[in-house]
C-alpha cells in the first residue's frame, strides 16, 4: 500500500502579512491533504492455456455442476494498479483501457468487500489501470487474469489480502463465470459459474511438454454468443469416467492417460464449439507421437501433449511444429505442465518438471510484490500477442 506524500514549504512567497496568502496556503494545503490520502496498489494474475478436461459433473450433494480443470500457463498475465482517492464521490470509479468493465466491475466489489472488513479506513472512488499480455478471446482466461489482479489491487490498496474464496466469489458476480486463476497451478475441478472446488485432483498435473497452437488463425471467439451444451444422464456419466481417469492419471503422472483424457474431452467440446482444424491436429499427434491434444472449450488455442520422457522427445517436437506448418496451423509456444504456476507475477524461470509448491503464498499469491516487472502498456484494442500470428 502505497500514500502520495504532501506537505508545504517555509520561507515561500506568499507567508503571513503577504496578500492573498490565506487563500494561497488553504489552497496549497487542501491539496497537500488530498495528495497525501490518495494511497494505491497492485496486483498480478496470470492466465492459463485452455483446459484439460470440461463438462458437466456431480457435487458431493449429487447435483449436476458445470465445471472445468485448466492447463496453467506462466509468463502471461495482467498487472492492475488501483489508486484509491478518499473523499471523492463514492461511485467515481474509472478503468484504463475504458472496455474493461468486467476489471471494474469486480474492483468495485472488492472496494465494497474491504469496506466491511475495515470499516475504519476512508474510502472513495477507485481508479483503476490494466496492462498486460494476455491474448483475447483466444480461451485463455483474459477477462479472468483482467478480473482477479483489480481484485488484488484494490485489496492491496487497502491493505488487505483476501483469501481466495473470497476472490473467486467476486470474479463470478464480476464476469459470471471465472476460471480458477485465483488459486494455486494443482488440477482443481473448478465450478466456473459457482466459484468453488469441487475436486482437489492431487498435488501436479502429470509431466507433459505441450506444443501449443492456435486454431481459426487465432480469431477470437465470443464466448457469450456460443450455445449452452445439451447434457443428457449419458453425457454426465461420461464425463464422471474423464474425471475418474484424470483423478488417476494425476496419482500416478500417467501421462499417456492425462492425453487420453484431454483429447476424449477435446472431442467432446466440437458439439458446441467446432474447430475445422480439429481433425487434422489429431492426426498430426498420431503422425509424431503425441499422447493427446487438448483445446480452449470456449476459445481457439490449441496443444498437442508429448512424454517428455520419449528418448526422440526433440525429433517428436520438430516434426509435429513442422506438420502443423503444412497444415496451416501456426505454433505459438511450447511449455510444459510441471512449471511451478504461482498466483503472482513470474520472476526468474524455474527449471522445467519440478514440483508444485504448496505453499500459503503459492495458495493465495500475494497481491502486490514490490519486484514486480513492469508490464508493457496495452491499447483498450488489446490483439494477440501471439508470436506465429
Amino acid at each position: 500500500m502505497t500514500a502520495g506524500a504532501g506537505g508545504t514549504g517555509s520561507g515561500t512567497p506568499g507567508g503571513p502579512g503577504t496578500p492573498g496568502a490565506s487563500g494561497t496556503s488553504a489552497a496549497s494545503a487542501a491539496s497537500a491533504a488530498s495528495a497525501a490520502s490518495v494511497i494505491s496498489g497492485t496486483g498480478y494474475a496470470s492466465c492459463h492455456h485452455g483446459e484439460i478436461l470440461q463438462g458437466v459433473f456431480l457435487d458431493g450433494r449429487g447435483r449436476r455442476c458445470a465445471a472445468l480443470v485448466t492447463l496453467p500457463l506462466t509468463g502471461l498475465g495482467t498487472r492492475a494498479e488501483a489508486v484509491l482517492r478518499p473523499g471523492t464521490p463514492p461511485g467515481s470509479h474509472s478503468v484504463d483501457p475504458p472496455d474493461r468493465t468486467k476489471a471494474l466491475r469486480a474492483a468495485t466489489l472488492a472496494l465494497r468487500e474491504c469496506r466491511a472488513r475495515r470499516p475504519q479506513v476512508a474510502f472513495g472512488g477507485v481508479e483503476l489501470r490494466l496492462s498486460g499480455d494476455v491474448p483475447l478471446g483466444l480461451g485463455m482466461g483474459s477477462s479472468s487474469s483482467d478480473v482477479i489482479a483489480a481484485v488484488r489491487a484494490v485489496a492491496d490498496a487497502c491493505g488487505l489480502r483476501l483469501p481466495s474464496r473470497t476472490v473467486a466469489r467476486i470474479a463470478v458476480r464480476a464476469e459470471r463465470a471465472s476460471d480458477p486463476l485465483m488459486l494455486d497451478g494443482r488440477p482443481l475441478l473448478f465450478a466456473q459459474r459457482e466459484g468453488r472446488v469441487l475436486e482437489v485432483l492431487g498435488d501436479a498435473l502429470p509431466p507433459a511438454v505441450v506444443v501449443g497452437c492456435a486454431l481459426g488463425a487465432g480469431r477470437p471467439v465470443d464466448t457469450l454468443s456460443l450455445p449452452a451444451p445439451a447434457c443428457g444422464d449419458d453425457d454426465v456419466r461420461a464425463y464422471e469416467r474423464l474425471r475418474s481417469l484424470l483423478r488417476r492419471a494425476v496419482a500416478e503422472g500417467d501421462t499417456r492417460l492425462l492425453g487420453h483424457v484431454s483429447t476424449e474431452s477435446a472431442r467432446r467440446a466440437q458439439r458446441v464449439l467446432r474447430h475445422p482444424e480439429f481433425d487434422r491436429l489429431t492426426r498430426v499427434a498420431e503422425r509424431t507421437g503425441a499422447v493427446g491434444v487438448q483445446i480452449a472449450h470456449s476459445g481457439s488455442v490449441a496443444g498437442l501433449l508429448f512424454d517428455p520422457a520419449a528418448t526422440d522427445l526433440a525429433a517428436r517436437l520438430r516434426r509435429c511444429a513442422a506438420a502443423l506448418d503444412r497444415d496451416g496451423i501456426p505454433v505459438t509456444r511450447t511449455f510444459t505442465t510441471r512449471t511451478p504456476t504461482e498466483s503472482t507475477e513470474p520472476r526468474t524461470p524455474r527449471t522445467p518438471f519440478t514440483s508444485f509448491t504448496t505453499s500459503e503464498e503459492s495458495r493465495h499469491g500475494r497481491a502486490h510484490r514490490r519486484r514486480d516487472r513492469t508490464a508493457r502498456p496495452d491499447t483498450p484494442g488489446r490483439k494477440a500477442h501471439l508470436s506465429a500470428l
